[in-house]
C-alpha cells in the first residue's frame, strides 16, 4: 500500500501538476491510497473556503485510515532522528521523521514531494514511489 503525504495532497488540491500529483490521480484511480491522522491534519487545516474544506474531507475521509502514533512509532521516531543527527543530518521537521517511521515500521510505501524524507530514504531504508 502507499501513503501519501501531505506534500502532495497539498500540491494535488492546489492542482499543481507534477509527477506526484499525477502518480496520485493515477493511484486514486486504481487503489486504495492510505491516509493518515497527521496528514489529514495537515492538509485539511489549509483550507481557507468552506466548500473546498468540505470537499477534501469527503475524499481523504473515503480512503483507509491510520493512526500514526503510539509508543512505538514515537520511540522508533526519536531514536531515528538521532542516529541522522550522529551523522551531521538534521530533519527539519519531527512530524517527518514519524511519518517516515511509520512507514518503516509497517512496510508502506510513501508518495511524497518533501525533501525533508530524503535522508530517511538514504539511510533509514524507508522505501518511496520513485519517478516512472
Amino acid at each position: 500500500m502507499i501513503l501519501a503525504d501531505s506534500s502532495v495532497w497539498i500540491d494535488y488540491f492546489r492542482g499543481v501538476i507534477c509527477w506526484q500529483t499525477d502518480m496520485l490521480d493515477q493511484l486514486l484511480k486504481r487503489e486504495p491510497v492510505l491516509m493518515a491522522d497527521l496528514i489529514f491534519t495537515e492538509v485539511l487545516q489549509g483550507f481557507r473556503s468552506d466548500k473546498d474544506f468540505a470537499k477534501a474531507k469527503k475524499l481523504l475521509s473515503s480512503l483507509p485510515f491510520h493512526q500514526i502514533g503510539g509508543y512505538e512509532v514515537a520511540l522508533q521516531s526519536a531514536l531515528n532522528y538521532r542516529i541522522l543527527r550522529k551523522q551531521g543530518i538534521t530533519v527539519r521537521k519531527t512530524i517527518d521523521v514519524f511519518i517516515g517511521t511509520f512507514c518503516i515500521l509497517n512496510r508502506i510505501t510513501l508518495l511524497h514531494n518533501d525533501i525533508d524524507f530524503d535522508p530517511l530514504v538514504k539511510h533509514l531504508a524507508l522505501k518511496t514511489v520513485k519517478q516512472a
